[in-house]
């Protein structure tokens, strides 16, 4: 069986179109940074598709990004491909003491802590809402600020409810162009912060959860347009009532 080529190659051609390719030649880290944010969510959209084939392409592509940088940073004598895996090792084996240096099993997120001066260090500010929610979250309770289990953040979740039932009561509601009321809008992040942090304390990213809620309803309510295509209905007039049926309908299967 041939040997597969393994990371000295890669690295290799990647120089070597650095050498002798326009386009690779002139790009720097800031022109990269599209690409990389694109070529990290073709690698979540194959994930999500479940298509292996798919997934090894666009991790690839993803190693391309990883690989392009290393060398531009060479290029510019601040660290080469050699010191992002050393960097790679030695955090990943301080992380797990246990297993790599006689030590006893530690948080992993409680070992960040101790070298932070806030819980924001280092947390982009450019991260989806939900994640960063949760990252947040995730950060405090590494240095001990975190209910002692779920029900405290449940607990929390029905009072920030009943806070946003309180504002819509008393009459907050949009106003012109749909600029929304800044009450309210304020009790619905509290009420959305609050049911990411029961999902972390129940084990699931709410990141996840939340997508794969929308492919559901995607799904059902695309089973109610195919209905609808069907008994000659048209789904912009028939009025909730006839829609509701349908998609009880469509959930039935």
């Amino acid at each position: 069986m041939q040997e597969k080529p393994g990371l000295d190659e890669t690295l290799e051609l990647m120089k070597d179109l650095r050498r002798r390719c326009e386009w690779d030649a002139a790009q720097t880290h800031e022109s990269l940074r599209p690409y990389l944010l694109e070529e990290a969510y073709e690698v979540d959209d194959a994930i999500r598709s479940g298509n292996d084939a798919l997934l090894r392409e666009e991790l690839g592509d993803l190693l391309l990004q990883v690989l392009f940088h290393s060398v531009v940073a060479e290029e510019r004598g601040a660290f080469d491909f050699g010191d992002v895996a050393e960097g790679f090792l030695r955090k990943m084996k301080s992380r797990h003491p246990h297993l790599y240096e006689g030590g006893e099993r530690q948080s992993w997120e409680g070992m960040k802590a101790r070298k932070r001066d806030s819980i924001v260090d280092g947390l982009p500010a450019d991260l989806p809402s939900l994640h960063r929610a949760f990252r947040l979250q995730d950060r405090a309770a590494g240095v001990g600020f975190d209910w002692p289990d779920a029900s405290g953040a449940a607990e929390k979740v029905e009072e920030e409810l009943a806070e946003v039932r309180a504002e819509v009561a008393g009459g907050a509601e949009p106003l012109a162009h749909g600029v929304p009321d800044a009450r309210l809008e304020e009790e619905l992040g509290d009420l959305l912060f609050s049911v990411v942090n029961l999902s972390r304390k129940l084990g699931v990213h709410p990141s996840l959860a939340l997508d794969k809620a929308n492919v559901k309803f995607a799904a059902r309510f695309q089973g109610i347009e195919r209905l609808a295509r069907e008994r000659g209905i048209d789904v912009r007039t028939a009025g909730l009532e006839t829609l509701d049926a349908l998609w009880d309908e469509v959930k039935r299967g």
